[in-house]
C-alpha cells in the first residue's frame, strides 16, 4: 500500500513538473491602439482611438526555443472617423483567437512572435452608417514578448486586418497592442 502511496505521488510530482515546463496557461490585458488602416471612404479622415484587450493564454513549448502559443481575447478596436461636417467613433468589440508561433531569442526570455488572428464581432457601439461591419475578419499579428520573470511577462504586438472590417468598403483594422500577463 505504502509503494503503491509513493509511486503514485512520485508520478503525480513528475507530471506537474513536466507539464509546467512544456505548458503554461495564464491570462493578459493591456491597451490597444487602433484605427482603419488605409481605409477609403471619400471626405473622411481617420483617426487612432484607444482601446483595451484582455483574455487568455496558452503557452506549448514544443522545443527549448520554440513555442506555440493560442489566445482567446476580447478585443475593442475601430476608428474616429472625421469628415462629412461630423466626428463619428466606431467602436467595434470582438473575440479574437490568435495563434502565434515563437522563437525565444534571448535566454528563454525575449522571443519573437507571428501568426494568424481569426476575429468574430460581438459588438458595435458608436455605430456609423457608412455600411455594417462584417462579423468575421481575419488578420496578421506579430511582436515581441519579454518573460520579466517565470510567470510574468509583457508584450507589443501589430495586428494587420487582412479582410474588410466593413461590407462594400475598403476599411481594414489595424491594432497595436501592449500587454502585461500571468503565466501558471
Amino acid at each position: 500500500m505504502k509503494k503503491s502511496f509513493f509511486a503514485v505521488a512520485f508520478l503525480c510530482l513528475f507530471f506537474n513538473d513536466t507539464s509546467a515546463q512544456f505548458l503554461q496557461v495564464g491570462f493578459k490585458g493591456g491597451v490597444n491602439f487602433s484605427n482603419f488602416g488605409d481605409g477609403k471612404i471619400e471626405g473622411v479622415a481617420f483617426k487612432n482611438i484607444s482601446s483595451y484587450h484582455f483574455g487568455l493564454i496558452t503557452e506549448l513549448k514544443l522545443l527549448e526555443n520554440f513555442a506555440i502559443q493560442p489566445e482567446l481575447l476580447y478585443s475593442s478596436q475601430g476608428s474616429e472617423l472625421k469628415g462629412l461636417g461630423e466626428e463619428f467613433t466606431n467602436e467595434l468589440g470582438y473575440i479574437t483567437l490568435p495563434v502565434l508561433i515563437k522563437f525565444y531569442v534571448v535566454s528563454n526570455k525575449l522571443s519573437i512572435e507571428a501568426g494568424p488572428q481569426a476575429a468574430v464581432l460581438i459588438s458595435e457601439k458608436n455605430v456609423v452608417n457608412f455600411e455594417d461591419a462584417k462579423t468575421f475578419e481575419l488578420g496578421f499579428a506579430s511582436g515581441l514578448s519579454y518573460k520579466i520573470t517565470k510567470n510574468i511577462f509583457v508584450s507589443g504586438r501589430y495586428i494587420a486586418g487582412l479582410t474588410d472590417a466593413k461590407k462594400d468598403r475598403e476599411i481594414k483594422n489595424s491594432v497595436i497592442q501592449l500587454s502585461v500577463g500571468f503565466l501558471f
